[in-house]
């Protein structure tokens, strides 16, 4: 059986060249691959833990909150009407909210663990690819890149993606390696589990279908079939998801996507213009001088985004965040051409033992300098997002000077009437004067309101009022709404906090 890459390992009687790099030796196979996997995933979780609880929820986090935490029956109406993509990872934080409760670092735990397995992952498929050095450098980029802290503390699928796409590629090159009917059935499962995840990661299965062509070329007579039925039988497994999915397509025609998302793009999915320049730079270079084995990273970082920026019109799927999993792509190119760099500079004045050292000390120093330079964008990670309601803020103020009978409304974007929810999701809160319907009777994530505002408010002395209008918290408010409020009730107190304002009104006079 002929595996993916026969180039052996660089050893020292040989001059390094574009092939000197592949798959591991079985003389390194037994505490190298340990090191490889839990060097990056130590670096990567004492970025990702730090400070996970201390940023506050944004609304999307708002929404992976509020669907795990209802019944079961209720989620199934939900995803009915919206996010059935997001069903099984809802699912699965129903049960991780039971054990762990709602606190924003609980929330954020899954992924936090997820994105830190990540990085480990990467150094495997690294290795497989490139060899050791690149495999370590690749992950620990990876490790140190501010969007693996941003989205490893985000209670949102993404983290997974990342994960089971990584899962995926391992398990094929394994699988292409040394073909077993066992090996083929987990890259059956880790196709079924990227999926479930997010549907646009799979994507990655045009790099995989890249390296299944080489092996095939390479002698393999079977890989092709194998590739072909696990496809099959993995995407069967979310087939259904698929299709109640793209009925709900509306829910994200907001991302109308223009040229300047491109300029945006690479800051965006690295986490800064530095880390998006160095590690893009450095794939250039591992593009060409890394020769075929380049294909399926470059398939993997580059035909995603460029598949989902030309429908863009039609699915609305060019989101950085959505392209996360593509990152690894990126750095197995960067990781190729450090590397090399690295050893054309040593070699130039060393050889032999002296130059594979002065390398390898090169490499370092350049992950080093790499760390210093984005530590303050990963410690920028960490939090509040800037044009996110200071939602916990407007919680405190609620709880503090909150009396029984009580009453709160809502006004603005942005969520309110969940983030909200979530804020006061524990002991006594004021009453949500205005509900006439709750979300779980809608269906969606918003309740109805009174059809007649005036008499749903007849019955409370104080209101709450909390609005994302900052400048007047009442602007774009229903007017049958501001009507009862300016004609019964006056402020007698306003908090304004970051993008959002807290009111206390109470009833007036005679």
């Amino acid at each position: 059986m002929t595996s993916l890459s026969t180039d052996p390992v660089v050893r020292p009687s040989r001059t390094a060249s574009t092939e000197d790099v592949g798959p591991p030796t079985a003389r390194d196979r037994r505490w190298v691959p340990a090191l490889v996997f839990l060097l990056p995933t130590a670096v990567a979780l004492v970025c990702v833990l730090r400070g996970i609880g201390h940023r506050q929820l944004w609304r999307d986090e708002h929404c992976t909150w509020w669907a795990s935490s209802i019944r079961f029956p209720d989620l199934g109406v939900l995803i009915g009407h919206i996010d059935a993509v997001f069903a099984p990872f809802y699912a699965l934080m129903h049960f991780w909210i039971a054990l762990a409760g709602t606190s924003p670092a609980a929330l954020r735990l899954p992924e936090a663990l997820a994105m830190a397995a990540s990085a480990g992952l990467l150094g495997l498929v690294g290795r497989q690819l490139f060899g050791t050095r690149a495999g370590l450098v690749a992950s620990l980029l990876f490790a140190l890149l501010p969007t693996v802290t941003r989205y490893g503390q985000e209670a949102r699928p993404y983290a997974f993606a990342v994960l089971f796409s990584l899962l995926a590629t391992l398990m094929l090159l394994r699988a292409l390696e040394r073909p077993t009917l066992k090996g083929w059935a987990l890259y059956t499962l880790a196709i079924a589990l990227t999926g479930l995840t997010h549907l646009v990661a799979l994507c990655v299965l045009a790099a995989h279908l890249v390296a299944v062509l080489r092996a095939r070329r390479g002698g393999d007579p079977i890989a092709h079939w194998a590739f072909g039925c696990a496809v099959v039988m993995g995407t069967s497994a979310v087939i259904p998801m698929m299709v109640q999915g793209s009925g709900q397509a509306g829910q994200i025609a907001w991302n109308n996507v223009v040229l300047r998302d491109l300029t945006t793009y690479p800051a965006e999915l690295f986490g800064s213009w530095f880390s998006g320049a160095v590690v893009m730079g450095l794939g250039v270079v591992g593009l060409l001088t890394a020769g075929r084995k380049a294909v399926v990273p470059l398939v993997w970082a580059v035909l995603p985004p460029a598949l989902t920026f030309l429908t863009s019109d039609q699915l609305h799927l060019f989101l950085p965040r959505y392209l996360l999993f593509t990152i690894p792509g990126w750095l197995l190119l960067a990781a190729a051409g450090g590397v090399r760099c690295a050893d054309a500079l040593a070699r130039a004045r060393w050889t032999g033992r002296w130059g594979r050292v002065t390398g390898g000390v090169l490499v370092t120093g350049a992950v080093a300098g790499f760390a210093l330079q984005v530590l303050p964008a990963v410690a920028t990670a960490s939090q509040d997002l800037p044009d996110e309601p200071d939602f916990a803020g407007a919680g405190r103020v609620v709880k503090v000077a909150q009396r029984p009978g009580d009453g709160i409304v809502f006004n603005g974007t942005f969520g309110v009437r969940k983030a909200m929810a979530y804020e006061l999701r524990r002991g006594a809160r004021p009453k949500d004067a205005l509900m006439k319907r709750t979300p779980q009777q809608t269906g969606w994530y918003a309740a109805d309101e009174c059809d007649v505002p005036a008499a749903c408010l007849a019955g409370h002395r104080r209101l709450w009022l909390v609005s994302t209008a900052v400048v007047d918290p009442r602007a774009d408010m229903r007017p049958s709404t501001a009507a009862a409020l300016d004609g019964r009730f006056e402020v007698v107190r306003t908090e304004r906090l970051h993008q959002v304002t807290v009111q206390l009104l109470e009833r007036r006079s005679g």
